[in-house]
């Protein structure tokens, strides 16, 4: 009987966690600012890390929210800031991991059990949140290659793995605006198999001529196109630009038309 009710107990969790998902699924409408909270964890249990996100303050998330303002004011969005980010306490609990070479099964199963557990882990925010990152801190002298993130626009959550240095600043912002765009409805604008930019999409400036050197990268391509075989990692959020078709991706082009 226990097992049963453990059972009934562990599927109306789910469905309220799904419910809730699908409710956080309708178009943003930009009329007002979404709220982000930022829940710092330590993914490798190093020393680096935990002493780095000890230092972690709400300022440094201030250069984000200040990209996406400037980008939203190129499209004559409506509202100043479009999105509001804000520091959450550190996490102990590891989150599921994204299966690798998952089916379809596979991969819904793990995206019930993420937004089951990001359900049980949402310390609160000064503002309740409409969107949930989870930043995965990684000491870099053990991992010169992070894992891959990822973001879910159905329950508006994501897993950003990042480095635990200083020194990697800049590029950590990118990997978590991108992050967050997908949890908007934005999609990927490169080659899974090579990485360089999908054109004309994956462009910053797809009618620049000469076409290469690209000035920026489109930021849901994340590189910068050097030539047509080549792309660099940009320095941060100020070498990449949000493209025509992602700002359509997640609804600003609309919510300009409807001025």
């Amino acid at each position: 009987m226990w097992r049963k009710l453990r059972i009934l107990i562990l599927l109306f969790i789910l469905a309220t966690v799904a419910h809730r998902a699908w409710l956080e699924t309708h178009d943003v409408e930009w009329k007002d600012s979404l709220y982000v909270a930022v829940y710092p964890i330590n993914a490798d249990g190093s020393a680096q890390a935990a002493g780095y996100i000890e230092t972690l303050t709400q300022d440094q998330l201030a250069g984000i929210t200040g990209y996406l303002a400037g980008e939203a004011e190129r499209y004559a969005l409506r509202i100043r800031y479009p999105f509001q980010l804000r520091l959450g306490r550190a996490i102990a609990d590891r989150p599921p991991q994204p299966p690798e070479n998952a089916g379809v099964l596979q991969t819904v199963l793990w995206s019930l059990h993420f937004r089951w557990w990001a359900w049980r882990n949402s310390p609160a925010v000064t503002v309740p949140p409409d969107i949930r990152l989870y930043l995965l801190y990684h000491d870099p002298a053990q991992y010169q290659v992070l894992p891959h993130s990822t973001a879910l626009s159905k329950g508006r959550i994501g897993l950003v793995n990042v480095y635990a240095s200083r020194q990697y600043t800049r590029q950590n912002a990118v990997i978590v605006t991108h992050e967050l765009l997908h949890t908007v409805g934005a999609s990927d604008k490169y080659d899974l198999m090579n990485h360089l930019p999908h054109f004309p999409e994956g462009y910053a400036e797809p009618e620049k001529q000469p076409l290469y050197p690209q000035d920026y990268a489109e930021l849901m391509a994340g590189r910068i196109l050097v030539s047509d075989n080549k792309a660099e990692i940009p320095d941060g959020l100020t070498h990449t630009l949000i493209g025509e078709q992602t700002a359509a991706e997640i609804g600003w082009l609309a919510a300009q038309e409807d001025r």
